[in-house]
Protein backbone atom coordinates (compact mmCIF):
# COMPACT_ATOMS: atom_id res chain seq x y z
CA UNK A 1 0.00 0.00 0.00
CA UNK A 2 1.37 3.63 -0.77
CA UNK A 3 2.25 5.42 2.48
CA UNK A 4 -0.50 8.19 1.33
CA UNK A 5 -3.17 5.99 1.71
CA UNK A 6 -4.75 6.07 5.14
CA UNK A 7 -8.05 5.71 6.97
CA UNK A 8 -9.53 9.12 5.09
CA UNK A 9 -7.55 8.85 2.42
CA UNK A 10 -6.91 6.52 -0.99
CA UNK A 11 -4.77 6.88 -4.43
CA UNK A 12 -6.59 6.46 -7.46
CA UNK A 13 -5.55 6.30 -10.77
CA UNK A 14 -7.05 9.08 -13.29
CA UNK A 15 -8.34 8.57 -16.80
CA UNK A 16 -4.74 10.58 -18.26
CA UNK A 17 -2.15 8.37 -15.78
CA UNK A 18 -2.06 10.85 -13.40
CA UNK A 19 -3.24 10.30 -9.86
CA UNK A 20 -5.68 11.69 -7.52
CA UNK A 21 -7.33 10.81 -4.13
CA UNK A 22 -10.88 9.50 -2.78
CA UNK A 23 -11.88 11.04 0.41
CA UNK A 24 -13.74 8.70 2.34
CA UNK A 25 -14.95 11.44 4.48
CA UNK A 26 -16.63 13.63 1.59
CA UNK A 27 -17.30 9.89 -0.21
CA UNK A 28 -15.49 12.42 -3.22
CA UNK A 29 -12.17 11.93 -5.43
CA UNK A 30 -10.77 15.09 -5.59
CA UNK A 31 -10.61 15.12 -9.44
CA UNK A 32 -12.73 13.56 -12.05
CA UNK A 33 -11.02 9.92 -12.33
CA UNK A 34 -12.82 9.65 -16.29
CA UNK A 35 -11.23 13.19 -17.54
CA UNK A 36 -7.71 12.42 -15.62
CA UNK A 37 -6.25 14.66 -12.54
CA UNK A 38 -3.52 17.03 -14.32
CA UNK A 39 -6.27 17.50 -17.57
CA UNK A 40 -9.25 19.13 -15.16
CA UNK A 41 -6.21 21.31 -13.18
CA UNK A 42 -5.06 22.52 -17.10
CA UNK A 43 -8.13 22.67 -18.81
CA UNK A 44 -11.09 23.92 -16.13
CA UNK A 45 -8.56 26.18 -13.95
CA UNK A 46 -5.49 27.15 -15.23
CA UNK A 47 -5.53 27.40 -19.11
CA UNK A 48 -8.63 29.73 -18.63
CA UNK A 49 -7.55 31.55 -16.49
CA UNK A 50 -3.92 32.61 -17.95
CA UNK A 51 -6.56 33.27 -21.20
CA UNK A 52 -8.83 35.59 -19.44
CA UNK A 53 -5.90 37.34 -17.87
CA UNK A 54 -3.25 37.18 -21.19
CA UNK A 55 -0.42 39.81 -20.54
CA UNK A 56 -0.36 40.19 -17.23
CA UNK A 57 2.72 40.73 -15.53
CA UNK A 58 1.90 39.08 -12.06
CA UNK A 59 -1.36 36.91 -11.01
CA UNK A 60 -2.71 37.26 -7.72
CA UNK A 61 -4.37 33.88 -6.78
CA UNK A 62 -6.90 32.36 -4.32
CA UNK A 63 -6.68 28.51 -4.29
CA UNK A 64 -10.39 27.15 -2.66
CA UNK A 65 -9.26 24.35 -1.88
CA UNK A 66 -5.87 23.41 -1.95
CA UNK A 67 -6.32 19.99 -1.67
CA UNK A 68 -3.41 17.24 -3.44
CA UNK A 69 -2.00 21.32 -4.89
CA UNK A 70 -2.93 20.11 -8.24
CA UNK A 71 -4.24 23.64 -9.31
CA UNK A 72 -1.56 25.35 -7.75
CA UNK A 73 1.54 23.17 -9.39
CA UNK A 74 -0.42 23.07 -12.53
CA UNK A 75 -0.20 26.96 -12.47
CA UNK A 76 3.27 26.34 -11.93
CA UNK A 77 3.48 23.98 -14.75
CA UNK A 78 1.89 25.82 -17.24
CA UNK A 79 3.35 29.72 -16.23
CA UNK A 80 6.67 27.44 -16.80
CA UNK A 81 5.71 26.68 -20.56
CA UNK A 82 3.80 30.18 -21.26
CA UNK A 83 4.69 32.65 -19.58
CA UNK A 84 7.96 32.11 -17.61
CA UNK A 85 8.36 35.90 -16.41
CA UNK A 86 5.25 36.19 -14.87
CA UNK A 87 5.11 36.49 -11.06
CA UNK A 88 2.54 34.42 -9.06
CA UNK A 89 1.16 34.59 -5.52
CA UNK A 90 -0.73 31.82 -4.69
CA UNK A 91 -3.11 31.73 -1.26
CA UNK A 92 -4.87 28.04 -0.09
CA UNK A 93 -6.83 27.15 2.35
CA UNK A 94 -7.35 23.69 3.53
CA UNK A 95 -9.13 22.05 6.58
CA UNK A 96 -7.63 18.19 6.12
CA UNK A 97 -4.13 18.72 7.56
CA UNK A 98 -4.19 14.84 7.74
CA UNK A 99 -4.23 15.28 3.48
CA UNK A 100 -1.33 17.65 3.68
CA UNK A 101 0.63 15.92 5.88
CA UNK A 102 0.19 12.97 3.57
CA UNK A 103 1.07 14.50 0.31
CA UNK A 104 4.88 14.41 0.46
CA UNK A 105 4.27 10.29 -0.30
CA UNK A 106 1.62 11.54 -2.71
CA UNK A 107 2.66 10.14 -6.56
CA UNK A 108 2.46 12.96 -8.76
CA UNK A 109 2.49 13.34 -12.13
CA UNK A 110 6.44 13.84 -13.86
CA UNK A 111 5.18 17.29 -15.29
CA UNK A 112 4.96 18.38 -11.72
CA UNK A 113 8.63 16.89 -10.74
CA UNK A 114 10.70 19.98 -10.22
CA UNK A 115 7.72 21.32 -8.19
CA UNK A 116 7.72 19.07 -5.29
CA UNK A 117 10.59 21.11 -3.08
CA UNK A 118 7.58 23.41 -3.41
CA UNK A 119 5.23 21.14 -1.70
CA UNK A 120 7.79 19.77 0.83
CA UNK A 121 8.32 23.67 1.73
CA UNK A 122 4.39 24.27 2.50
CA UNK A 123 4.11 20.87 4.26
CA UNK A 124 6.81 21.60 6.44
CA UNK A 125 6.28 25.59 6.83
CA UNK A 126 3.00 26.56 5.34
CA UNK A 127 4.70 28.78 2.67
CA UNK A 128 7.34 28.54 -0.47
CA UNK A 129 8.95 32.44 -2.15
CA UNK A 130 11.70 32.64 -4.64
CA UNK A 131 11.65 35.54 -7.15
CA UNK A 132 8.85 34.56 -9.21
CA UNK A 133 6.52 33.23 -6.82
CA UNK A 134 4.89 33.58 -3.65
CA UNK A 135 2.73 30.50 -2.29
CA UNK A 136 1.35 30.10 0.92
CA UNK A 137 -1.10 27.62 2.57
CA UNK A 138 -3.36 27.85 5.50
CA UNK A 139 -4.86 24.96 7.74
CA UNK A 140 -8.20 25.71 8.52
CA UNK A 141 -11.66 27.02 7.52
CA UNK A 142 -12.29 28.48 4.28
CA UNK A 143 -15.15 30.78 5.17
CA UNK A 144 -12.89 32.12 7.89
CA UNK A 145 -9.59 32.77 5.55
CA UNK A 146 -11.34 34.88 2.79
CA UNK A 147 -12.39 37.31 5.35
CA UNK A 148 -8.82 38.16 6.08
CA UNK A 149 -8.19 39.99 2.54
CA UNK A 150 -8.22 43.47 1.92
CA UNK A 151 -10.84 44.22 -1.08
CA UNK A 152 -10.13 43.63 -4.24
CA UNK A 153 -7.00 41.23 -3.49
CA UNK A 154 -7.41 38.47 -6.30
CA UNK A 155 -7.12 38.07 -9.94
CA UNK A 156 -8.25 34.28 -10.01
CA UNK A 157 -10.09 32.09 -7.83
CA UNK A 158 -10.22 28.65 -8.48
CA UNK A 159 -13.53 27.55 -7.36
CA UNK A 160 -12.57 24.00 -6.71
CA UNK A 161 -13.88 22.50 -3.12
CA UNK A 162 -15.94 19.10 -2.88
CA UNK A 163 -19.30 19.38 -4.49
CA UNK A 164 -22.34 21.81 -2.83
CA UNK A 165 -23.96 18.16 -1.91
CA UNK A 166 -20.72 17.33 0.09
CA UNK A 167 -19.43 21.04 1.44
CA UNK A 168 -22.32 23.33 0.64
CA UNK A 169 -20.49 25.91 2.85
CA UNK A 170 -18.19 26.48 -0.19
CA UNK A 171 -21.03 27.04 -2.53
CA UNK A 172 -23.51 30.24 -0.64
CA UNK A 173 -24.51 33.21 -1.92
CA UNK A 174 -23.05 34.29 1.37
CA UNK A 175 -19.94 32.72 0.84
CA UNK A 176 -19.64 34.17 -2.90
CA UNK A 177 -20.64 37.55 -1.42
CA UNK A 178 -17.25 37.01 0.42
CA UNK A 179 -15.67 36.18 -2.60
CA UNK A 180 -17.11 39.29 -4.54
CA UNK A 181 -15.54 41.50 -1.93
CA UNK A 182 -11.81 40.20 -2.50
CA UNK A 183 -11.48 39.94 -6.31
CA UNK A 184 -10.61 42.32 -9.15
CA UNK A 185 -13.32 44.11 -11.22
CA UNK A 186 -11.44 42.33 -13.84
CA UNK A 187 -10.95 39.39 -12.14
CA UNK A 188 -12.29 35.61 -12.96
CA UNK A 189 -13.49 32.80 -10.77
CA UNK A 190 -13.12 29.45 -12.33
CA UNK A 191 -14.97 26.26 -11.54
CA UNK A 192 -15.87 22.44 -12.31
CA UNK A 193 -20.00 23.48 -11.72
CA UNK A 194 -22.35 24.10 -13.92
CA UNK A 195 -25.26 23.74 -11.79
CA UNK A 196 -27.80 26.38 -11.96
CA UNK A 197 -28.09 26.75 -7.92
CA UNK A 198 -23.92 27.70 -7.83
CA UNK A 199 -24.32 30.07 -11.11
CA UNK A 200 -27.19 31.38 -9.19
CA UNK A 201 -25.20 32.33 -6.48
CA UNK A 202 -22.44 33.99 -8.17
CA UNK A 203 -25.08 35.79 -10.37
CA UNK A 204 -26.56 37.26 -7.15
CA UNK A 205 -23.60 38.58 -6.09
CA UNK A 206 -23.11 40.62 -9.28
CA UNK A 207 -21.26 37.89 -11.41
CA UNK A 208 -21.15 37.72 -15.21
CA UNK A 209 -21.35 33.93 -16.04
CA UNK A 210 -19.48 32.29 -18.78
CA UNK A 211 -19.08 28.77 -20.13
CA UNK A 212 -15.74 27.00 -20.46
CA UNK A 213 -15.60 24.27 -22.98
CA UNK A 214 -13.35 22.93 -25.08
CA UNK A 215 -12.05 19.14 -26.45
CA UNK A 216 -12.46 16.06 -23.61
CA UNK A 217 -14.16 17.46 -20.81
CA UNK A 218 -17.85 18.14 -19.97
CA UNK A 219 -18.42 22.25 -20.17
CA UNK A 220 -17.47 24.24 -16.83
CA UNK A 221 -17.90 27.70 -15.51
CA UNK A 222 -16.31 30.96 -15.20
CA UNK A 223 -17.36 33.94 -13.33
CA UNK A 224 -15.94 37.56 -13.77
CA UNK A 225 -17.72 40.97 -12.37
CA UNK A 226 -17.20 42.63 -15.79
CA UNK A 227 -17.35 41.12 -19.10
CA UNK A 228 -15.14 38.69 -20.57
CA UNK A 229 -13.83 38.17 -24.53
CA UNK A 230 -13.43 34.84 -26.20
CA UNK A 231 -16.03 33.36 -23.81
CA UNK A 232 -19.53 32.86 -24.55
CA UNK A 233 -21.87 34.27 -21.98
CA UNK A 234 -24.21 32.42 -19.67
CA UNK A 235 -27.95 33.47 -20.24
CA UNK A 236 -29.17 33.61 -16.79
CA UNK A 237 -32.26 36.19 -16.84
CA UNK A 238 -33.12 33.05 -19.46
CA UNK A 239 -32.03 30.00 -17.41
CA UNK A 240 -34.15 31.79 -14.39
CA UNK A 241 -37.36 32.55 -16.08
CA UNK A 242 -37.43 28.89 -17.03
CA UNK A 243 -36.50 27.85 -13.72
CA UNK A 244 -38.06 30.14 -11.05
CA UNK A 245 -38.23 27.58 -8.44
CA UNK A 246 -34.41 26.92 -8.63
CA UNK A 247 -32.75 28.68 -5.72
CA UNK A 248 -29.17 29.52 -4.46
CA UNK A 249 -27.75 27.52 -1.71
CA UNK A 250 -27.60 29.91 1.74
CA UNK A 251 -25.83 29.83 4.96
CA UNK A 252 -29.26 29.64 6.59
Amino acid sequence: MNMFNDALHLMIKSADGSYTAYSKEYDEHYHSTKYGALFESLKKHVEPAFLAKGGAKEITILDICFGLGFNTLAMLYHRQKNAPDVKLRIFSPELDSSLVSGLLDFSYPDEFEEFLPIITALVKNGVYEDDTTHIELFLGDARVYVKEFAPKTFDVVFQDAFSPASSPVLWTREYFADIKNIIKDDGVLTTYSIALPTRLALYENGFELFINSGEGFRDATIASPSPLDGFERVDMEHKIKCNPLVCSLRDD
